[in-house]
């Protein structure tokens, strides 16, 4: 297939429950996405087949579009002619609940969180992370890892040519602990070895013939070197050519399509590190599920992804609710709910998982749940999103074990150009002004930051198309898949509500719109999609947006759904004293971006 040559793609993403193909075409020399389809994901019985989900969800395709891209046997009909076929399939894929790893380490704060982090930008769901200076007695681990049932594990762990009696002891704990792999009777679970290289011998005599060893390079070649790549080309090797092979009627999938199968995760990380190269921008994609939550970056070129997989909308409701207690819920609401109340309603979510709000109060119940969520989820990728640990000027060997050295995180929020929502909760709020609320609540941007939000999930879609077709990807990215919601300037800084935070001055065109913001305030000035204005920012004392405290800043800003949304309730917010005046607070804020409140009930 000819990059060049290709104009019409169909693709798809095999989700856990549902199925989704689009039509992507080349319309008067631009990319768009031109129909939709789906059907529910058949990996289970009675059809036991992935590509019966995918026939279906691309028949229906054909039905929308008018173009027949099946022929009569069921294979696509290649190339695209007069109307009919495509010039290239491809497909994206978390059916069967994507790829579960376990990963094992020396050091937790070293080896193993490399590992961890090559796992995770991999796609995979980190089950569990052991290390020699686990907390956890040894049996405990053991017994944790015996009952993983991962897809695959990671061990890492000794710089090359360093000290190996570590390395082969955390070996000798996953051979005693034996896990057996999710999928497939008879199979072998895949270990990838990627620590010193002088000990690879010794460690597949630890594991024997339990194990289905490969060796790869050093995660950690020396101390100060983080060497991820060999480690996740590793992973999505043995995920495509083994793991997934596993899932019913995927060896037929892989035979459909014109590229690599890629997991979902790791698509929409694709995608993103395209968009924000081409701009140049450090970019922030949260994906909220109901039961995990996704956080992905791109800070300074460096990418990063974390799951948080006990935090989600509907199956890990409690879960939110027991890491952040039901007063920080509670705390969002513009009514007066007892907490008792607010716990029923998310535990009855958390039973009936597919039901959605029918009222405005449960709908903002839910909605101060997804802020706790993606607030948890966010720290946890701060938490991970960090310089290299271990490096010889940061620490010692001593220092890695006791859990010290530099925490500070790459994903700053004042670093932040873009955040992209995504997942039911925000794709999907009624009012756009309640997804840019759930965002900014969430993440606390600073300076100025732009908002977005996939509407309709396409991202994995358009990832997997980037490495294929990057132009085609982005076009459609900007064009049909993110939706602006406008930006946000938050100024830093604390002086006493009331008083003037920032000056602004904002251009388009011949008009020219100036103001105060006061602190404690948040207010919204029109500024439609697709308009673009000349910001200008002169902070008060002490305040910044971006230069330094006081320093004036000159921005283009972009409009969207919602417009340019000035924040000045200070970092961290600056919740209002006293229960009435969190109630009139809250209640302004969402009014001030166009949410429709009401009482409780």
């Amino acid at each position: 297939m000819s990059d060049r040559a290709a104009e019409v793609f169909v693709i798809t993403d095999c989700g856990s429950t549902t199925t989704k193909a689009i039509l992507v075409e080349r319309k008067d020399g631009v990319f768009r996405e031109t129909f939709r389809g789906e059907a529910p994901t058949t990996v289970e019985a009675p059809f036991e087949d992935v590509t019966v989900g995918v026939a279906t969800a691309i028949e229906e395709l054909s039905a929308v579009s008018g173009r027949r891209i099946l022929n009569e046997d069921g294979a696509i009909v290649r190339p695209a002619r007069g109307g009919q076929g495509v010039d290239a399939y491809l497909s994206t894929s978390s059916a069967g609940g994507g790829l579960q790893m376990a990963v094992a380490g020396v050091v937790r704060r070293i080896s193993a969180e490399s590992a961890e982090r090559a796992a995770l930008g991999a796609g995979a769901i980190v089950a569990d992370v052991v290390a020699c200076d686990d907390p956890r007695p040894l049996h405990e681990q053991i017994e944790r890892v015996r009952k993983l049932r991962p897809d695959m594990a990671l061990l890492a762990g000794g710089v090359d040519g360093g000290a190996d009696l570590r390395v082969i002891e955390m070996a000798e704990l996953l051979a005693a602990a034996d896990p057996r792999p999710r999928f497939g009777e008879g199979y072998r679970l895949p270990v990838i070895f990627a620590g010193n290289r002088e000990v690879r011998e010794q460690v597949a005599a630890a594991f024997g013939d339990k194990v289905e060893l490969s060796a790869v390079d050093n995660i950690r070649p020396t101390v100060d070197e983080e060497n991820l790549g060999p480690a996740r080309d590793r992973i999505h090797e043995i995920f495509l050519d083994h793991v997934m092979r596993q899932a019913p009627g995927f060896a037929k999938l892989v035979g459909w399509t014109d590229a690599p199968v890629m997991p979902t995760p790791s698509a929409v990380g694709e995608i993103l590190k395209a968009t924000a190269e081409r701009d140049g921008v450090a970019t922030l994609c949260v994906d909220i599920g109901g039961a995990t939550t996704d956080v992905f970056s791109v800070v300074d070129g460096v990418f990063t992804r974390t799951v948080s997989a006990n935090l989600g909308m509907s199956y890990s409701a409690a879960n939110v609710v027991a890491a952040c207690g039901i007063q920080n819920v509670r705390r969002w609401l513009p009514f007066d709910l007892s907490a008792a109340e607010i716990l029923n309603r998310l535990l009855n979510k958390t039973i009936r998982p597919t039901t959605v709000p029918d009222t405005v109060p449960d709908l903002l119940v839910e909605q101060a749940l997804a802020r706790e969520a993606l607030r948890l989820s966010f720290a946890q990728h701060q938490s991970f999103a960090t310089a290299l640990k271990g490096r010889r000027h940061d620490m010692n060997i001593d220092k890695a074990f006791s859990g010290g050295g530099d925490d500070g995180t790459l994903v700053r929020p004042m670093a932040i150009d873009l955040i992209i929502g995504s997942g039911g909760v925000l794709s999907h709020a009624p009012h756009p002004g309640e997804t840019a609320a759930m965002l900014i609540d969430a993440f606390l941007p600073e300076g100025v930051t732009r908002l977005a939000k996939d509407s309709i999930f396409m991202m994995p879609h358009l990832g997997v198309l980037s490495c294929v077709n990057r132009e085609a990807a982005l076009s459609v990215l900007e064009h049909d898949c993110l939706q602006e919601l406008g930006t946000c300037v938050a100024p830093v800084g604390r002086t006493k509500p009331g008083r003037t935070c920032l000056s602004f001055a904002m251009r388009t065109g011949e008009r020219e719109t100036r103001g105060e913001l006061a602190f404690g305030e948040l207010r919204v000035i029109p500024l439609a999609s697709g308009e673009d204005a000349e910001l200008s920012l002169t902070p008060a004392r002490g305040f910044d947006v971006g230069a330094g405290p006081g320093a004036r800043v000159s921005a283009g800003v972009r409009g969207g759904l919602v417009g340019l949304i000035l924040d000045g309730r200070g970092r961290p917010l600056a919740w209002p004293g006293g229960e009435d005046e969190r109630l009139r607070g809250v209640r302004s804020w969402l009014e001030a971006l166009g949410v429709p409140v009401s009482e409780g009930g």
